[in-house]
């Protein structure tokens, strides 16, 4: 078993998983319009993403520690590269919808194998080595804003004249690239062997992980998933979608804070050390809420940059950070905890996707009530989806307005997630200080410190 490879493994296949995020919120616009769909409709698309991300880790975490990991690893290779291909010919909406299914199992089997993995791999490590995994989430999708950026300029993708074939070939060839990252880390896990769970390394019975679930601070901690994915991960996919309604560049802001989180990651142990997890993340969510509250009120260049850095710091250390407690504080749940914090935070991500999407389609039509009564009529006849179909240019450009009034208010009512969470966070912290601090579980496994690899009885076999 090689060690470092299997973590370059694990943070390639994070990768691929997070370009599909970026992808998505760079070609959702080319997607209305090729297949005429409404914000809303486009939400219930994405929600695929997010739910199917669920399944696949609800699923997915029990059987890591009965079919071993590997074996879910390629389940996920599999599921990226029919997804992909299925995204890239999809002749309808609802072909889209099932390509976003597919993709969304893939990256849940993903993250239901690899968090574990490095828990496994690093016990005496875990919040700053799955920081350091989670960097590559950011990572991924600064590459896949990136290669958005260099397509549409190489296409002409947003210049004037440009043909709706050009445009919908575009998007199709980003989906492409995102089957790159997919085939490399297919290489990489050739002939590896895997480690089994650390749960089923320390002899944690399957009755008493499940009985994890049932511990009080664990149910607090899960509800706070809840807040706090939807909180990072809702507004993210929408940036470059809303901000692009302003005339800004959504991909650009989107690269920009993602770049920033990733390189903020790399010291998120060290933060966590000394302010606690929980401490942590109750700085976050200060962040976030002030961050997400500035960007609703942004309309200038400087403002958002100024806002989206402010959001960007505080959704930085949320995920790691929430499935390193997971690991630390109830290690006894094992791979399952993990499925389920994971699956959780997509499933709440999911379903801030629709309500994001109502919330700009309802304050477009309010604003298009007062700037442009005959568009809003139309819309209430023949749905919001029709304001795709306008050539008129002074039209488009009212319609281009009453989007920014729509995302702004979009932004701010999210901004009530982390004030909640400001809240718990808190209490979890004040509950910690007046029990002495901090504890993480260790379970005792029979491995030394890391880099030890786990010990020559526990890797599965290939077979």
């Amino acid at each position: 078993m090689n060690q470092k490879r299997l973590f370059v493994a694990s943070c390639i296949a994070l990768v691929a998983t997070a370009m599909h995020f970026a992808v998505r919120g760079d070609v959702m616009g080319a997607w209305e319009a090729d297949f005429v769909l409404s914000k809303a409709q486009i939400g219930w698309i994405i929600i695929g993403g997010f739910w199917g991300f669920t399944a696949a880790m609800v699923v997915g975490g029990p059987l890591c520690d009965f079919l071993g990991m590997r074996n879910i690893m390629w389940v996920a290779f599999a599921g990226h590269l029919v997804g992909g291909v299925l995204t890239v010919f999809a002749p309808s909406g609802l072909v889209l919808c099932v390509a976003t299914w597919i993709i969304g199992l893939a990256n849940g089997f993903v993250e239901a194998a690899i968090n574990p993995l490095v828990a496994t791999l690093y016990p005496d490590q875990k919040t700053h080595k799955l920081n350091l995994l989670h960097a590559w989430f950011p990572g991924g999708i600064v590459i896949g804003g990136l290669a958005c950026l260099l397509l549409s300029r190489v296409m002409g993708v947003g210049a004037e004249g440009v043909t709706a074939a050009t445009t919908s070939l575009s998007w199709k060839i980003k989906i492409a690239v995102i089957l790159l990252p997919t085939v490399v880390y297919g290489v990489l896990l050739l002939g590896q062997k895997f480690p089994k769970t650390e749960r089923v390394q320390a002899g944690v019975s399957t009755g008493a992980m499940f009985k994890e679930a049932f511990v009080p601070l664990f149910i607090v901690v899960w509800i706070c998933m809840w807040l706090t994915a939807a909180s990072e991960l809702g507004p993210n996919q929408w940036i470059p979608n809303l901000f692009g309604a302003a005339g800004l560049p959504g991909i650009l802001v989107l690269v920009y804070i993602t770049t920033l989180m990733g390189v903020l990651r790399f010291f998120g142990g060290a933060l966590a050390h000394r302010l606690s997890p929980v401490g942590l993340l109750w700085c976050c969510s200060v962040l976030t809420a002030i961050g997400l509250f500035a960007m609703s009120y942004s309309k200038t260049g400087l403002t958002v940059l100024v806002s989206a850095t402010v959001f960007s710091v505080g959704i930085t250390f949320y995920w790691p950070t929430m499935l390193g407690i997971t690991s630390e504080r109830f290690p006894k749940g094992g791979a399952f905890l993990l499925a389920v914090m994971g699956g959780t935070g997509m499933l709440s991500a999911g379903i801030a996707q629709p309500m994001m999407g109502w919330v700009n389609d309802h304050y477009t039509l309010v604003e298009l009530s007062t700037a442009a009564p005959e568009l809003a009529e139309m819309v209430r006849q023949d749905g919001i989806a029709v304001l795709t179909t306008l050539t008129d240019q002074a039209q488009i450009a009212v319609v281009d307005a009453a989007r920014v009034a729509g995302a702004s208010m979009t932004f701010r009512w999210v901004t009530i997630l982390p004030v909640l969470l400001v809240v718990l966070y808190g209490a979890i912290y004040i509950r910690d200080r007046a029990a002495g601090g901090y504890k993480a579980e260790m379970l005792a496994t029979g491995r030394g410190a890391e880099p030890a690899p786990p010990a020559p009885e526990a890797p599965e076999s290939e077979a």
